[in-house]
């Protein structure tokens, strides 16, 4: 007899790694008529956001906003330092580190790209080879992805400062946290970062719209010295605005500056070091039924080393074309949305059917989590795709636990 189809009523879940889970206090914060973007509520908001989302990155220097994605702040901060002609180095550990170095490129920069795979951190030591040969100086940053949302990987951003002094490159450190601002613990100004970008949709919890470039008065100095940028990337006016227009140079994403301002406020009533506890507990619950589950079958993470992962997104593999019929399972039977497995081969590669991700960022909590858990493993029973036992009991443990 055929398996019947379960009707995926109810709530549904959103585990991919971005767009999150946006909260109701977001939404409804959202919910509303458009304002006037002159005077009143919506430009006096402004001081508190930019001091509310500088304390998110840990930092005192200023952030510039921009109507984009992670894409478009990829360009307007490298439009800001990196002149045409100019080198950058880019230590690439899956899709979002080359896609970053494709943006440089695209701006006539020449970009260096030191390749690691994607299953794996960036190598200090390589680093320090390429920054060593650079006598010149040419290399006048160095752009390293904090979490690799492809791969899941997630990337020593201090210890790249680090490599960075030890041989006395002047190159300016430019961090992308689009997928671990708010989930991943990040200094930005203890780490020694000079500019750093990220966007709403993930870790802040807004819906898509928004990114971010944070600097400090190094790359400040950089920018002063630039021969040119465009007025809409110009990061100096919308860091330091004489009237409202200018932090976004036109009309202003309104609603989502109201989302905005719920999700800081949950952020900073939650406390930053409990956002990043909460992200790393749940994560490890994950990659408890993961390990459980991987005991029999192919199930497997792509980041073998537990202290080298994201808190914010597991990457998986299964044998292909497993992932993408789990994927349409829980979608179809469950309304369980799963991440597909983006950059880690073509997609008309029939591997390509064997990845899948799981995001884990934001507005979750345990119950979603084992509801996350439950669901996959249902998929596991009804697709018959092998898998060891003990999965959910592994993950209540790290739950009950802390």
């Amino acid at each position: 007899m055929p398996q019947k189809s379960i009707t995926p009523s109810g709530t549904g879940y959103l585990a991919i790694p971005g767009p999150s889970v946006m909260p109701e206090a977001v939404l409804n914060a959202m919910h509303r008529p458009a304002p006037n973007i002159y005077a009143g509520e919506l430009p006096q908001m402004m001081p508190g956001i930019v001091a509310d989302l500088k304390r998110v990155a840990r930092t005192d220097g200023q952030v510039a906003i921009y109507i984009a994605n992670g894409h478009g702040v990829w360009e307007a901060a490298l439009a800001n330092v990196i002149a045409p002609g100019e080198r950058v180095l880019v230590p690439s550990t899956g899709h979002f580190g080359k896609g970053w170095a494709g943006i440089a490129e695209g701006l006539g920069a020449e970009a260096e790209v030191i390749d690691f795979g994607k299953s794996a951190p960036m190598d200090m030591s390589r680093i320090a080879e390429a920054l060593s040969a650079d006598t010149a100086n040419k290399i006048k940053a160095v752009l390293g992805v904090h979490v690799d949302t492809s791969s899941s990987v997630r990337n020593d951003i201090a210890a790249l400062r680090a490599t960075m002094d030890a041989v006395g490159h002047p190159a300016l450190l430019m961090a992308d946290c689009i997928a671990s601002l708010g989930c991943d613990a990040f200094e930005m100004d203890a780490w020694g970062v000079d500019v750093m970008v990220s966007a709403c949709q993930k870790g802040l919890m807004v819906p898509p719209g928004m990114g971010f470039v944070f600097f400090n008065d190094k790359a400040a100095e950089v920018r002063a010295a630039m021969p040119r940028v465009s007025e809409y990337w110009n990061w100096t006016p919308r860091a330091n605005p004489q009237e409202f227009y200018q932090y976004w140079d036109g009309t202003a994403p309104t609603h989502h500056v109201y989302g905005l301002r719920a999700a800081l406020d949950m952020i900073h009533a939650e406390g930053m070091e409990a956002v990043w506890a909460r992200h790393a507990v749940l994560a490890q619950a994950i990659w408890a039924a993961c390990d459980a589950w991987a005991a029999q079958g192919t199930l497997r993470m792509n980041i073998d080393d537990p202290a080298q992962r994201s808190h914010a997104v597991t990457a998986l593999h299964l044998e292909a074309p497993q992932a993408t019929a789990l994927r349409d399972w829980t979608a179809q039977n469950l309304g369980l949305t799963l991440g597909i497995g983006l950059g880690m081969t073509a997609p008309d590669d029939p591997e390509w059917h064997g990845f899948f991700r799981l995001g884990h960022m934001g507005h979750v909590n345990g119950h979603m989590i084992m509801g996350l858990l439950g669901g996959m493993e249902a998929g596991f029973k009804a697709l018959k795709i092998a898998h060891g036992p003990g999965a959910l009991a592994a993950a209540a443990q790290v739950i009950a636990s802390g």
